[in-house]
Formats: structure tokens, C-alpha cells, sequence
């Protein structure tokens, strides 16, 4: 599986982005997605996460409310809409596929990144 995540940029606080992760193969529906997100000088912490069939989603505290994942498994991507951006949710986002829904690093395939950066 290959994750190829999108739609990272430049946004001030109070804006708005989505970001994407498409990946490859015709098993994407067979996977758990999550979005993770490493800040500098920090760990890789989890974001928010999607079950195979969409119908169970979880989020970390301080996303709930402003930030939604979903996806379309007919087009293998996921998605993180992200609302209300605040200068803390500057980081490299990184999207990850495995077979259990969980707010840990086990994941078994992970993305590249994409640079998401809020300025104040």
C-alpha cells in the first residue's frame, strides 16, 4: 500500500484546508486510516482516525470540533477536513493505514507528509 497525501499549505488562523491521502491497490476499503501530525521538536502524535467502512471515526482532544476525517473508498482516499486552524496545528500531517482503529503509532504503512502551516 502507498499513501500519497495533498493539500498542505500556508493558511492563517481561523482558516480552513482539506487535506487528502490517496492510496494504492484495491484493498484501501480493508483498512483502518488515521491522520497523524509531528510538530518540531516534537513526538508524532495522533489526530484523528476512520474505520474500514466510515462508520466509526475518533479524534484527538484538541481537534474535536474543528477537524473531521472521512472517506471514499470508491476513490481510495481519505480525508481530513480541517476547520478553525489555530498556530498550534502547524506540523507535518502524515497519513497511515492498518487493520485496527487506535490512537497508537501501529500503523503498517504511512505516508510522506504534507506541511500544514498556520500563521497567527
Amino acid at each position: 500500500v502507498q499513501l500519497v497525501e495533498s493539500g498542505g499549505g500556508l493558511v492563517q488562523a481561523g482558516d480552513s484546508l482539506r487535506l487528502s491521502c490517496a492510496a494504492s491497490g484495491r484493498t484501501f476499503s480493508s483498512y483502518v486510516m488515521g491522520w497523524f501530525r509531528q510538530a518540531p521538536g516534537k513526538e508524532r502524535e495522533f489526530v484523528a482516525a476512520i474505520s474500514m467502512s466510515g462508520g466509526t471515526t475518533r479524534y484527538a482532544n484538541s481537534v474535536k470540533g474543528r477537524f473531521t476525517i472521512s472517506r471514499d473508498n470508491a476513490k481510495n482516499t481519505v480525508y481530513l477536513q480541517m476547520n478553525s486552524l489555530k498556530p498550534e496545528d502547524t506540523a507535518v500531517y502524515y497519513c497511515a493505514s492498518g487493520k485496527l482503529i487506535t490512537t497508537t503509532q501501529a500503523y503498517d504503512y504511512w505516508g510522506q507528509g504534507t506541511q500544514v502551516a498556520v500563521s497567527s
